[in-house]
């Protein structure tokens, strides 16, 4: 699957300094396994794939390869506007239809380890749950809440007594809102 086309798509949104940020291509091949196998979470997300060799192929990654963070995949989320990611998806999933690979509605997968002979019979049919405007609103809305619940950073000072001598000292102490 040629995923090229993502590069250009996505230029704008990535700055050329500061640390590296995940590839295009691997964070929209995720967020299509995410509707696929119908996982919202991105820590879910992150845990099923590092489980699953076949979709580590398909991401490009090997066996031992570190998948990214599941805050790298929410902060890229939110880099992107929506119409970005149904541009993306509507071309993935017509690319994906057009190689025979899903029917349109319905995908066919074997979800079973068996052995290399297997048969057609063990097939089965999975069904996304919901449709794909549903889903990304569902997961723009849990990553918003993620941002609205982070722990603010606070300034604690400490004062300590070591012998005649009084010394401060800072410490970065995080507060939990509950």
């Amino acid at each position: 699957m040629d995923l090229e086309f993502l590069y250009p798509l996505t230029k704008s949104y990535y700055g050329s300094s500061g640390q590296r940020s995940i590839d295009p291509v691997v964070f929209f091949k995720l967020c299509l396994v995410g509707y696929l196998e119908n996982i919202i979470s991105d820590r879910q997300l992150i845990q099923h794939s590092s489980m699953r060799l076949d979709i580590l192929y398909f991401f490009g990654y090997d066996i031992d390869e570190e998948l990214p963070w599941h805050s790298t995949i929410s902060r890229t989320r939110g880099l992107y506007p929506e119409f970005v990611f149904e541009e993306v998806f509507i071309k993935v999933l017509s690319m994906c239809v057009d190689k025979g690979m899903v029917s349109g509605h319905t995908q066919a997968i074997d979800s079973a380890p068996v052995k290399a002979n297997a048969s057609m019979d063990s097939l089965e049919l999975k069904v996304p749950k919901e449709d794909l405007e549903t889903h990304l609103h569902q997961i723009r809305h849990i990553s918003e809440m993620d941002k609205k619940n982070s722990h603010p950073k606070i300034e604690v000072k400490q004062s300590l007594k070591v012998g005649a001598g009084d010394y401060s000292e800072s410490k970065r102490v995080t507060r939990n809102k509950k």
